[in-house]
């Protein structure tokens, strides 16, 4: 989070973390679009939040375990396209790099409600 407000969410957003993100890791709000989500999921990376990270995929596709490397400096992320994922679709995707030190991983992300929360299926990972 080097150079990043600490008034800024780590998903890049310039909101408090307690008032973007923060909500859905603690499970007093739930994301209202797909891109909201794939912006927390990027932030539970960040936070190193396993937990959140399970429990936003998909059951189809989820792993039975996930193990996250500290070591992983995360530093930013930019949304570079969205498709459907708004309240008035059941599924979508976002394009999205993230960026950490040493590099940066380029996915279209799909996304699906199940229950009518938001989760992630599975990505594609883009040149």
């Amino acid at each position: 989070m080097t150079g990043m407000s600490t008034r800024s969410c780590p998903c890049g957003l310039l909101v408090a973390y307690g008032d973007c993100c923060g909500r859905y890791h603690s499970g007093s709000a739930a994301a209202p679009t797909a891109e909201a989500l794939m912006r927390s999921r990027y932030c539970a990376f960040v936070k190193g939040d396993a937990g959140y990270l399970l429990r936003t995929w998909h059951p189809r596709t989820r792993p039975g375990t996930l193990e996250l490397d500290p070591r992983t400096r995360w530093t930013g992320l930019e949304i570079l396209d969205t498709s459907d994922g708004s309240a008035f679709h059941s599924g979508g995707t976002v394009e999205f790099r993230a960026s950490y030190r040493g590099g940066s991983l380029h996915e279209r992300s799909r996304f699906e409600r199940v229950d009518g929360a938001w989760v992630y299926v599975d990505g594609e990972f883009l040149p």
